[in-house]
Parts: C-alpha cells; sequence; structure tokens
C-alpha cells in the first residue's frame, strides 16, 4: 500500500472517513503530480498538539504547534523492485479540529493538510510568494472535486 496512516493520539476520534479522505488526498496528489502511486510509499502519522509542538521546537526552532510538519527522506535513491519510501506527514488532529472551521470542516481541512505535506515531500515549497503561488494553485487543482 502506497499510503500508510498511524494514529498515535488520543485526543480526536480517528473516524473511517478521515483515514478514507486521508488515503483519496494522497493518492490524487500522487498521480496529479505525475508519481505512479505503485512506486512510492509515503506515512501520514496521527498526533496530537503536544507531540507536534515537540517535532516543530525540534526540527523548526518553533515552540508552539502547528498543523502540519514533513519530513523527506534524505535520498529516496533510484527506483528499484520495491517502491521508494518519500517520507512522512505528521498531522495534528487537534489542531485540525480546532481550525477546521476555518478550512470547511474537518475532512477538508484534512485532505489539504495531507496534500499540502504531500506536496513538500515532492520537493514543493512556499517560502517565497512565486513558490507559494505555484503550490497554492497545485492544492487547489489536487483538491478540487475530492470532497
Amino acid at each position: 500500500m502506497p499510503v500508510e496512516i498511524l494514529d498515535i493520539q488520543e485526543a480526536v476520534e480517528v473516524t473511517e472517513e478521515m483515514y478514507g479522505i486521508a488515503t483519496r488526498a494522497a493518492l490524487k496528489c500522487l498521480k496529479h503530480e505525475g508519481v505512479n502511486p505503485s512506486e512510492v510509499e509515503i506515512s501520514i502519522v496521527f498526533v496530537d498538539d503536544m507531540y507536534i509542538a515537540e517535532l516543530n521546537r525540534e526540527y523548526r526552532g518553533l515552540d508552539s504547534p502547528t498543523d502540519v510538519l514533513s519530513f523527506p527522506m534524505d535520498d529516496p535513491g533510484i527506483l528499484r523492485d520495491e517502491p521508494v519510501l518519500l517520507g512522512d506527514i505528521v498531522i495534528s488532529l487537534e489542531t485540525v479540529e480546532r481550525d477546521a472551521s476555518l478550512s470547511g470542516g474537518v475532512l477538508n481541512y484534512l485532505a489539504l493538510l495531507v496534500v499540502h505535506g504531500l506536496l513538500h515531500l515532492l520537493g514543493y515549497d512556499h517560502e517565497a510568494d512565486k513558490d507559494a503561488e505555484v503550490m497554492e494553485g497545485r492544492e487547489a487543482e489536487v483538491l478540487a472535486g475530492l470532497i
């Protein structure tokens, strides 16, 4: 399976719909970006605010929770007989639940974060305004018609 979802938090009840939208969003994003899902693997990890705040502090020097962090593999290597691990997408479900009303509900926000995180694994960034425009355009294309 190209998408593995791990739930290591207890703050938010994870529904089948949440697993489903996260998987569909990831698969649609891969296909949209021209990546054959059978050639790669990604992990999506559901965590709480405390867990993601620790990661944010350790890896970004920011002492607060965030909604999503992406951890690409240092060198995914050349495609071989086995799928290449692109990396991990870590999502705080507490933040998703708290901020969902700003993004059209829990499922919409979760889908957005999966796509956003996966685009980072595929090399997109949003530090410069031009790069942010490209990335946001890609997100909108992938999310169109998803829910």
